[in-house]
């Protein structure tokens, strides 16, 4: 094999960083309900990581590179506890299971010479791993945190991310998100959150919250707000994972499949969303055999989950299955507009939004013609709430286009370019507007 073939090597590193995003939220979790304090098991979990940035390549990695990662840390949390001057209970706890020869697994794992011991109590319960997981999402979700901080904190516990890559992914400063996340951990203590699987009842009170936050983290990144790419997939990536562990850790609730399959089904199209040198590619210019098929089935099965579990479909089964409309047909034209229609007069009873609202005006054009359409669109131009995005006038715009009033359509889409902070869309208002001559 030519040196140019040779497979790449992986290092200490590379293998520190892969179990780091894989294994993250179990250890997380675990540290979070050992010691009862979120953001001392994030410190003392980072800590771990920090360490084993020197010490795997510098020793080898360990046979059970997981557990390595919770011994060290739970060292990291006892050495607080002692700054501290809180040997009490807690301490005591955290003590009990370190001695030589036990691992996260409850088997021995056999160390190479001058490598670190390392040994923790059995935590390989399936049912307590989950519990731990799902805890970690609803405290890193919880109401009583802004949207913004929620994003981060769940980004850092569940996601794995460092605040470099969730500065990036979001196009703010790495000071930015670092201040968020802890803010996220002081409001947390402060409200006294315990770290803990809510009850029944107050777990479907603050479902909406994680739902939410999922769908803000997967928006951005289909959808970019500002920078020079329209799709960031890493970002994506993150939320859909978030949402098959969702799904997975509450089976029983039908909008955690629904979100799954609004996001599956909306991943499916990136591959056609946008050309070679990242421009996009508007839905009616698509070439659809490049969507992911696998991706759709995914969605449709997880859309199939959401109706069989529950009574009816809420917001995010909803928008899945327009996103299935879609999905299905074979061009714009052989799309099925009347049941979009339909489908979003029950979405928008169900969780009224203005941009619903604008959608819905589109799937109307497509149905009964831009006329009917902009009558729509001019009544929404009175919400306040749409005042400072682009979207409201670039509809507009389109529906004016294909009216052919082509100067109205200009000042429109002019309007649009002063709003929109994304490159890669002011590319297709510009060449909108172009068009017009």
């Amino acid at each position: 094999m030519a040196g140019g073939d040779r497979p790449a090597v992986r290092t200490a590193r590379d293998e520190v960083a892969a179990v780091w995003r894989i294994e993250s939220a179990r250890i997380v979790g675990l540290l979070a309900r050992r010691t009862g304090d979120l953001a001392l098991a994030e410190d003392v979990a980072q800590e771990a990581f920090a360490q084993a940035l020197v010490s795997w390549p510098r020793d080898g990695i360990p046979e059970d590179p997981a557990a390595w990662l919770v011994a060290v840390a739970k060292r990291r949390a006892i050495d607080a506890f002692r700054r501290r001057s809180a040997l009490d209970d807690r301490y005591a706890t955290m003590s009990h299971g370190l001695a030589d020869g036990e691992t996260l697994t409850g088997r021995v794992a056999s160390r190479r010479v001058g490598q670190e011991s390392a040994s923790v109590e059995d935590e390989g319960d399936p049912e307590r791993i989950s519990d731990d997981l799902l805890a970690l999402m609803f405290t890193a979700c919880h109401p009583a945190l802004s949207p913004e901080s929620r994003v981060a904190l769940t980004l850092r516990v569940v996601g794995g991310l460092t605040s470099d890559e969730i500065a990036r992914a979001f196009l703010i400063p790495t000071a930015t998100a670092q201040a968020r996340i802890t803010r996220a951990k002081k409001t947390l203590s402060s409200a006294g959150v315990p770290f803990a699987v809510p009850s029944p009842e107050e777990r479907f009170e603050r479902l909406g919250a994680v739902l939410s936050t999922i769908y803000v983290i997967f928006t951005e990144g289909s959808t970019a707000t500002s920078g020079d790419r329209l799709i960031r997939e890493d970002l994506a990536h993150e939320a859909t994972r978030f949402a098959r562990m969702l799904s997975r850790l509450m089976p029983e609730e039908p909008e955690s499949h629904g979100l799954l399959a609004l996001l599956e089904l909306t991943a499916a199209r990136f591959p056609a969303r946008t050309g070679p040198d990242h421009e996009p590619v508007l839905l009616a210019d698509q070439d659809r055999r490049r969507w992911d098929r696998s991706a759709i089935r995914r969605g449709r099965a997880a859309l199939a989950t959401a109706r069989r579990v529950g009574a009816g479909l809420g917001a995010y089964g909803l928008q899945a299955s327009i996103a299935e409309c879609h999905a299905v047909a074979r061009s714009v034209e052989e799309t099925d507009w009347e049941r979009i229609v339909v489908i979003y007069d029950a979405l928008t009873r169900l969780a009224p939004s203005p941009i619903a609202d604008l959608n819905r005006a589109v799937a109307v054009s497509m149905a009964d013609g831009p006329a009917a359409a902009l009558l729509l669109v001019d009544a929404l131009a009175e919400d306040e709430r749409l005042e400072r995005t682009h979207l409201l006038p670039t509809v507009r715009g389109e529906l004016l286009s294909r009216l052919g009033r082509n100067t109205e359509a200009g000042e429109e889409f002019a309007k649009a370019l002063g709003l929109c902070s994304n490159s890669a869309e002011r590319s297709v208002l510009d060449r909108k507007i172009a068009g017009l001559d």
